[in-house]
């Protein structure tokens, strides 16, 4: 008894490692399948993925600041002098996006409206919204600008109603007026003298159109019958393309609508998003893989050629006309203002814009824009989207306002729209997404290592049983000298041959 228990000893062990490496090889082989399967279900835009409430009411908290360049020398300026500009900031606003209008179509696809609500957030605010700073006068200059090429005549006559309306070529405002609106009797002046100069009425404000508004009708694809689409822009506002630019290229609307991406990236992946605020799609691109609070992110940059000319990049030919590299023109959707965007402080664009302005730092640090992506669900951990507004001023001719002012592209503020996931929803998607995965990968390589071991000892618990077994049973002592061996036949064979012998004698 004792012996077939030794025997079964090795056996079940054996067993046992067997059974525990075919798990750990049914998970090498299963998992990814099944993670694949899972981020598929959690990432849809559908009502029971965990990602749909994510999407619906972003819940991470984002934050618009914004930095203002304060025109230090407006008199110098208009008699020709190079400008002197000091940055003023952050001024900053919390941020609430939420979805309405969501329609699920037969396609595969959602429309939805976005709306944006910002809340002004003093403690972790520069200054005030009441501080007062001069600045370009925005609608004056730009009006300059756009009547350039009227009669002379008609200009000086504008040119004096703007003298009786008090119109300067800088202006001295509060923040909040200049961020979010102000009355200006300029509008209904000019729209009387050149009619749809200005196409609108009321108040003027950089970001008039951000708050309580939305960024128009998105229709993108949920996901739900090709994964490699989720979030894909489909129609904005029922368009394929915009009609803003000079080629179909420039005109596309690529990519998705800013807030998420298809899933399961790799380094040749880039995130391209259509942004209504700069009427075009952008594409950014792979720099380095990271972890952000345990998460592991690619993180996508503006590369070079984002906001470069058509000379130094031939594909943005059709955003043209171009000046200096580094700065898009986007007149053409900005009733035809002469504003440009770029990045901060003009960061990644020809020096001679930087060396045209004095107070103007640009680095990498500060004023480059970055997204840190999860990269197995495409949503983003951590992001900073950064923009600069600049006004492109001079000297025109019968517009007396302007001087003697020498061409410039005079930045006016740049600002950063920033968010990073926390709290419970970060921890929600460290569990299910991360966490579980990362030991069910731990898994799979202990039980094959153990099943591995276990039937190495098993093996070895044999052989040693074995071959205490011979040691144990008992030896027969080998024969020596042993005399022959005889069959029954052998005595009559030996007496016959003596006698034949004995005969013969």
């Amino acid at each position: 008894m004792a012996l077939a228990a030794r025997r079964r000893g090795p056996l079940a062990l054996g067993l046992v490692g067997l059974l525990l490496a075919l798990l750990g090889l049914v998970l090498l082989g299963g998992l990814p399948s099944i993670v694949r399967d899972q981020v598929i279900k959690n990432v849809r835009i559908d009502p029971n993925s965990i990602a749909f409430s994510m999407w619906k009411d972003v819940p991470v908290p984002f934050y618009l600041s914004a930095y203002f360049f304060e025109v230090m020398n407006p008199e110098e300026i208009r008699q020709g002098d190079k400008p002197v500009v000091n940055q003023r900031g952050p001024y900053v606003y919390r941020e609430y996006r939420y979805k309405t209008n969501i329609t699920f179509h037969d396609n595969g696809t959602v429309s939805f409206l976005e709306y944006r609500r910002f809340h002004f957030q003093p403690e972790l605010s520069g200054g005030l919204e009441e501080d007062y700073i001069v600045v370009p006068n925005i609608l004056m200059m730009g009006a300059a600008i756009m009547m350039e090429k009227l009669p002379y005549f008609l200009k000086v006559m504008i040119s004096a109603t703007l003298t009786g309306l008090g119109q300067r070529a800088f202006m001295n405002r509060t923040v909040g007026e200049i961020m979010w609106g102000y009355d200006d009797p300029l509008i209904d002046a000019l729209n009387s003298l050149v009619p749809g100069l200005i196409p609108f009425k009321g108040k003027f404000g950089l970001f008039i159109d951000f708050n309580n508004s939305n960024t128009g009708l998105f229709t993108v694809y949920t996901g739900a019958t090709d994964i490699n689409k989720i979030h894909i822009v489909d129609t904005w506002n029922g368009l394929k393309k915009v009609n803003y630019w000079r080629s179909n290229e420039c005109n596309m609307i690529n990519g998705t609508s800013g807030e998420m991406w298809p899933p399961f990236m790799t380094p040749s992946s880039s995130l391209e998003f259509y942004s209504p605020d700069a009427c075009r799609s952008m594409k950014l691109v792979y720099e380095q893989s990271g972890e952000f609070k345990g998460v592991p992110t690619y993180r996508f940059v503006a590369p070079k050629t984002l906001f470069a000319n058509g000379t130094d990049y031939p594909p943005n030919e059709g955003f043209c006309p171009c000046r200096e590299s580094g700065i898009q023109n986007v007149s053409t959707c900005r009733m035809n203002a002469p504003v440009f965007i770029s990045s901060p402080h003009f960061y990644n664009a020809d020096p001679v814009l930087v060396e045209a302005v004095d107070g103007l730092h640009p680095n990498k640090e500060q004023h480059g824009l970055f997204l840190d992506v999860h990269p197995m669900t495409g949503i983003p951990m951590n992001c900073s989207i950064k923009l600069q507004l600049s006004l492109y001023i001079k000297q025109v001719p019968g517009i007396s306002q302007t001087g003697q002012i020498k061409p410039v592209v005079l930045p006016i503020l740049w600002f950063a729209e920033s968010g990073a996931i926390e709290g419970s929803v970060l921890k929600q998607f460290y569990t299910n997404l991360v966490l579980i995965p990362s030991v069910l990968e731990y898994v799979q390589y202990v039980c094959i290592g153990l099943g591995v071991a276990l039937i190495i000892a098993a093996m070895a618990l044999e052989i040693k049983r074995q071959k205490n077994a011979r040691e144990k049973s008992p030896q027969e002592p080998a024969p020596q000298n042993e005399p022959p061996q005889y069959s029954e036949t052998t005595p009559l064979l030996q007496d016959a041959s003596n006698q034949h012998a004995a005969a013969e004698t």
